[in-house]
């Protein structure tokens, strides 16, 4: 008797996280200051988010600077503890190390199956982006504050871009964020406002 052949690997969504960006533009840019702990995105949402668009299983990477030498393990292991591949890049000094290392992963990512969703606003990503959406049988999303990303983006829409957003669709946050964005009609509920 022969033994039984592996199992045909099912579709995955590969979900890319750019943390330092996503941290940067939620203090900066939504809050104006540094986020307080209860206002920072909530990664296992955003996880299941990934899982959920499109219906399959994901590989959360998560992309951060240790350049310093020191990585902050209680955050490490919360990301573990969530099912995510902590991934702590150091370079020089000058290099943008985590930015190297999503775009050589998007690279790589082009010779293999499966869909992309990017956590991150940064148009670095873009010929990366525009290269994955020359496969016609590939999903690739973008997760991130819509005001926010970079505007050729939008552009790549046209081309098969989903755009998601943290807070609206993923619903990555436990309190409601000091945001001023266009909000589609279907999607106002006046009593956030209230």
């Amino acid at each position: 008797m022969s033994a039984p052949s592996p199992a045909v690997s099912a579709r995955r969504t590969y979900l890319i996280v750019d943390g330092e960006n996503i941290d940067a533009t939620l203090g900066m840019n939504v809050l104006n200051r540094r986020p307080a702990p209860e206002e920072r995105p909530r990664w296992d949402r955003i996880s299941a988010f990934a899982e959920k668009v499109w219906a399959q299983e994901v590989v959360p990477l998560f992309f951060l600077n240790a350049t310093s030498g020191q990585m902050p393990m209680p955050f490490v292991q919360a990301l573990l503890a969530m099912g995510y591949k902590p991934i702590p890049l150091a370079g020089n000094g000058t290099e943008k190390v985590v930015d190297v290392g999503i775009q050589r992963t998007l690279e790589a990512l082009a010779s293999r199956p499966g869909d992309v969703l990017l956590a991150s606003h940064d148009g670095d990503f873009l010929p990366q982006i525009e290269a994955l959406l020359d496969d016609d049988d590939r999903r690739v999303g973008l997760l991130g504050f819509r005001e926010f990303v970079n505007a050729r983006f939008a552009d790549l829409t046209e081309h098969g871009l989903e755009m998601f957003d943290l807070e609206g669709d993923a619903d990555a946050f436990t309190t409601m964020l000091p945001r001023v964005r266009i909000i589609p009609i279907d999607e106002f509920d006046p009593v956030r406002y209230l």
